[in-house]
């Protein structure tokens, strides 16, 4: 933030913080570019801006004061007139932080796989490193189960004794927002099932917070549905695509078709595997948005090397990998195999995101048994910093 945030030192006495929050900001529907801002600020007066729920900007009090000015729609003159008064510097200077840093943001929004570190000059922490007040994302299972068509015996039923009804969703979706978690994603089992899928995404449209779905999409070929869902605010989906269906490809078109960030889920299983190559050529030619990638059984050697040359097939597409999104019954992704001599490297699952079972438990992440509490429970916060101390 070039010479402000240099500047500000113990000359003067400290500017009183931000008030402790989440502020939000969304592009009007009438945009020609569609955006959400989430500033979530601290005690100490330090911001983590969450850019479109995926690029997470660590921020100094100066830098989170002037992304509040952002999001609040102040003009350029009325954030430089109180950043100038607050820190006692020229209104030019001010004037030139804020352009400065609305250009660098504008840069991100604009260039997906720009790396702020290199070409920005905006010092970001590492992925899921540092001490979080609260996770980016909660993946909540609404159901575990399964269309008829399904492979019953892929739902892990017998884990849950019950399903959280419509309220209790809408309590935890109210929870997750007073705590600063921005981003819910709904899964299951398949959640398309559930009749209050619409009402909870709508609920947390209302609040501000970033949606996402994945769903095996064969409920999304009925027009009325598929209406219904993209009016509810739904802002990504993860389609489990099942490449020997006709079926499954006939919902992938229509979704397509339509104006919703989709990323196809491929689960590479012995089936799979004589079409992959075709699978994912027309995925990019359907105009998927991402792939994700998984296998049947991480310990099949064939399965695992079909997946080395998937991730290879889908740069050669030209589409990003998906590979922290939660995934139908396999943990295994691509990404994993050029980390495994990394063990510096901090997992996202129990940090940046958890994973919430259909009756309210709370796991790590999607696959890591291990309940460290409910989401029902009003000490959920106290789970949480105890989760992350551990």
């Amino acid at each position: 933030m070039n010479k402000l945030i240099d500047r500000v030192s113990s000359l003067f006495q400290p500017a009183k913080l931000l008030s402790p929050g989440v502020y939000h900001y969304q592009t009007p529907p009438e945009a020609a570019s569609q955006y959400r801002l989430h500033l979530r600020v601290a005690d100490d007066g330090a911001g983590l801006l969450i850019i479109n729920a995926s690029t997470i900007l660590h921020l100094n009090q100066t830098a989170a004061e002037f992304v509040h000015h952002l999001i609040q729609g102040s003009t350029t003159e009325d954030a430089a007139r109180a950043i100038s008064s607050r820190y006692h510097i020229s209104r030019d200077e001010a004037r030139l932080d804020f352009l400065d840093i609305k250009r660098k943001i504008h840069t991100i929004l604009e260039t997906p796989d720009l790396d702020p570190i290199s070409f920005l000059d905006i010092s970001r922490q590492d992925p899921y490193s540092g001490a979080l007040t609260a996770p980016y994302r909660l993946d909540c299972a609404l159901t575990y189960s399964l269309p008829e068509k399904s492979n019953l015996d892929l739902a892990p039923v017998k884990r849950v004794e019950r399903e959280l009804d419509t309220d209790e969703w809408i309590m935890i979706i109210d929870r997750a927002w007073e705590l600063g978690i921005p981003h819910l994603i709904f899964t299951g089992g398949e959640p398309t099932i559930r009749k209050d899928l619409i009402d909870l995404i709508n609920r947390a449209e209302q609040n501000g917070q970033v949606t996402g779905l994945l769903s095996d999409g064969y409920k999304l070929k009925d027009p009325e549905f598929l209406t219904a869902l993209l009016e509810s605010g739904l802002d990504h989906l993860l389609f489990a695509l099942t490449p020997q269906d006709k079926e499954s490809w006939i919902a992938l078109q229509a979704v397509l078709k339509e104006d919703l960030f989709t990323t196809v889920h491929i689960t590479i299983n012995p089936q799979v595997l004589p079409i992959l190559p075709q699978t994912i050529e027309q995925c990019a030619v359907y105009g998927a948005n991402g792939i994700s990638l998984s296998t049947s059984n991480p310990e099949d050697p064939k399965l695992a090397d079909a997946l080395t040359l998937a991730r290879s097939l889908v740069a050669e597409a030209g589409l990003p990998l998906k590979w922290d999104l939660p995934v139908p019954y396999s943990a295994h992704n691509p990404v994993s195999l050029e980390l495994e001599n990394e063990p510096e490297v901090v997992e996202g699952a129990g940090r940046a995101w958890f994973y919430v079972e259909p009756d309210g438990d709370v796991l790590p992440g999607q696959g890591i048994n291990k309940v460290i509490g409910n989401m029902l429970n009003p000490d959920w916060r106290e789970l949480w910093v105890k989760e992350r101390e551990d």
